[in-house]
């Protein structure tokens, strides 16, 4: 065992001998690479602790009793989409689901703070997006729950910590662990067929702890690293600097359009939009309001901005940002 270890390891340890259960074993390891001091003396140690935490991982998913109780089964979506966070442990995603959503997610200046995904709803101006707290990748060692969590999201955000230069090589890894899994992660541009959209994943890269020293020519050499392989924006979850541009980035990685519903003689109603993938027609605005509409179906009339103005307009007629429609029946 390496010399000048803290005290608070060797007392962690000791409870490691006492742990029962593979879910006790497997917090315990994670608190000892936590508390572990990380130079070149201690990366030995280091590497030992994530293989038995891989080990045990492995030996937790194999389990049947695992597998019934997974904890996504109840993970319901809500809002206008659903954005699973990703990151390596400590990279600040959970300080920054708090600072974009004021809700109270487990933040600790330790690794391995999440241990389940967890929801939470960010406001973007009308509307609410649901945002999933994950647990940590590390490197090549992936919870089992977040592939099949990642193929529910309509969009992914990847936390990397400007603080931690090794955080490149962790993604690069993680990003290839996730091929072999079949999953991809794409930026906004890149099409995705409905055939993909179980695999492919339109992702944004958040350079998180953009308030700290030398963290602009962190990332300067996070980009030379990492090429053009995804957009990156660098933001602060401390300091909020760059959280209202991710916030109209996310909105945008989602592919969705905002239109309002207006009755016949009556204004149009402003705080509760309807939300349609980028490409719908009248006719999937008139089924997202009640089956009925749909069925019943004669026409609609159209206001879009200062150019159309109560335009009679047909079911397959392709609506925009912003639109009102004005359904008749």
């Amino acid at each position: 065992m390496p010399a000048n270890l803290p005290p608070e390891y060797i007392e962690t340890e000791r409870k490691l001998k006492e742990a029962k259960t593979p879910q006790e074993k497997l917090e315990i390891l994670e608190q000892l690479l936590a508390i572990v001091p990380k130079h070149k003396g201690t990366e030995k140690l280091q590497a030992l602790l994530k293989t038995k935490i891989s080990k045990l991982r492995q030996e937790m998913q194999r389990r049947p009793q695992v597998a019934r109780h997974s904890p996504i089964a109840h993970l319901e979506k809500s809002g206008a989409g659903r954005v699973v966070v990703l990151g390596s442990p400590n990279s600040g995603k959970s300080m920054l689901i708090k600072s974009l959503t004021g809700a109270n997610p487990e933040v600790g200046d330790y690794p391995f703070t999440t241990r389940i995904p967890a929801p939470y709803m960010m406001r973007y101006e009308n509307i609410q997006i649901q945002l999933v707290d994950t647990p940590p990748y590390l490197d090549d060692d992936i919870p089992s729950v977040l592939p099949e969590l990642i193929r529910t999201a309509d969009a992914v955000l990847i936390c990397l910590d400007l603080t931690q230069p090794d955080d490149a090589a962790r993604l690069e890894t993680f990003l290839e662990a996730m091929k072999k899994k079949r999953i991809e992660f794409v930026g906004a541009e890149e099409p995705i067929s409905p055939a993909e959209r179980p695999s492919k994943k339109r992702t944004l890269l958040v350079a998180n702890k953009y308030d700290t020293e030398n963290s602009s020519e962190a990332l300067e050499d996070l980009r030379l690293l990492l090429g053009n392989c995804l957009p990156l924006l660098p933001v602060s979850a401390l300091t909020g600097a760059g959280l209202e541009e991710l916030k109209n980035r996310i909105y945008e990685l989602l592919e969705i359009i905002r239109v309002y519903s207006k009755a016949p003689g009556k204004k149009p109603d402003f705080d509760e939009p309807f939300t349609l993938k980028k490409g719908s027609s009248v006719i999937d605005m008139a089924r997202a309001i009640h089956k009925d509409l749909a069925d019943n179906f004669k026409y609609a009339r159209l206001w879009r901005g200062k150019t159309i103005q109560g335009l009679i307009v047909n079911r397959e007629h392709i609506l925009q940002e912003g639109d009102i429609v004005e359904i008749h029946a």
